[in-house]
């Protein structure tokens, strides 16, 4: 399956079928991630019940601390 992930074309299996799933496959760890599902900002709690489709497009922001 192809997804368009910060804008750059990415193939991932198709047993990925939820933005859980897709963060869990680029093993994202921040517990700070604003997900973006085909121009919709998504509430954490929604992840796991969000489908992800051939062809969608997500955008992934990590906040990260420092000074």
């Amino acid at each position: 399956m192809n997804l368009r992930i910060n804008d750059e074309l990415i193939h991932v299996p198709k047993s990925i079928k939820t933005i859980t799933d897709l963060i869990q496959h680029l093993a994202l760890s921040n517990p700070f991630i604003i997900v973006e599902h085909n121009s919709v900002i998504l509430k954490n709690d929604e992840h796991a019940q969000t489908t992800i489709n051939d062809g969608d497009k997500i955008e992934l922001v990590q906040f990260v601390g420092g000074g």
